[in-house]
């Protein structure tokens, strides 16, 4: 998208708003971060009643310098590129139209503002300012082994909703109507808060058998709780041991290295 073959000042100001190489360039970003923080510091403000009663006034009049300043940003970044479409279209593009809009539609319609927390997903950016980048390999190997993982955790959550569904009618039974568990999906309920370690205790067993049944769920939570973790981390171990088997030594051709090896520990040849 960058510029080539038009004014000094586009060029220019692409490698400011776009560019996190030069000083410049960074110090843009660094400062747009922190608008970026202090508008969604604004927005979650307003929405504390005693806060917004005191000092409703005063955020409006900052949060509409802040679009005011998001809006000329946008504007900025669509001049900048060479295709305009090309930006406006991208992902980040579409993030900070979503930044500025909702406090234009305000005006129309009411509590729209609060969409403003979006804006939040402009923080992104800092992956960019600060060359996180090389994190996004990490990302994606907890990606594969979500995908590689999510048949077998859809077996899983099939056998809890089964589970909870037997213990849930099998507490409906115990405890009746005449107690807290009036109906099966409220009993349905209890069982879920209480299968995952919740526990509101909004709803609460009275009869020794029902506490009985109580004590089970309980037990069978803490076991349940570690399944999907266990499925994930063994998939991840997986993903890593196949990226790991892909290199591949020149000098014997043999596989199985450490991820950060730089010589082959069969023949020592540099890798």
């Amino acid at each position: 998208m960058r510029p080539d073959d038009k004014p000094y000042w586009r060029s220019k100001l692409y490698d400011i708003i776009f560019e996190a190489n030069t000083f410049e360039g960074k110090l843009f970003d660094i400062i747009l971060l922190i608008a970026i923080a202090g508008s969604i510091m604004i927005v979650m403000l307003e929405s504390v009643h005693g806060i917004r009663v005191r000092t409703g006034n005063l955020l409006r009049i900052i949060e509409w310098v802040f679009t005011v300043l998001f809006t000329i940003e946008y504007i900025l970044r669509i001049i900048a590129v060479k295709k305009s479409s090309a930006y406006v279209f991208s992902f980040y593009g579409i993030v900070d139209f979503i930044a500025i809009v909702p406090t234009y539609l305000a005006f129309a319609f009411a509590g729209a503002q609060s969409l403003m927390i979006f804006r939040a997903l402009r923080l992104l950016r800092i992956f960019r300012v600060f060359k996180m980048g090389r994190y996004i390999s990490e990302a994606k190997m907890l990606a594969l082994a979500l995908q590689a993982s999510f048949r077998k955790i859809l077996v899983f959550l099939f056998t809890v909703l089964v589970l909870v569904l037997i213990l849930g009618s099998l507490m409906y039974l115990i405890e009746g109507e005449e107690r807290d568990f009036s109906s099966i999906p409220v009993s349905i309920y209890w069982a879920i808060v209480t299968l995952t370690t919740v526990g509101y205790g909004d709803i609460v067993p009275a009869t020794p058998l029902g506490q009985f049944l109580a004590n089970i769920t309980m037990i069978l939570g803490y076991a349940i709780i570690a399944v999907p973790t266990g499925i994930v981390t063994v998939e991840m171990a997986r993903t890593r041991t196949i990226k790991v088997s892909r290199k591949v030594c020149q000098g014997c051709s043999s596989t199985g290295h450490d991820i950060n090896a730089k010589y082959c520990k069969f023949c020592g040849e540099e890798l």
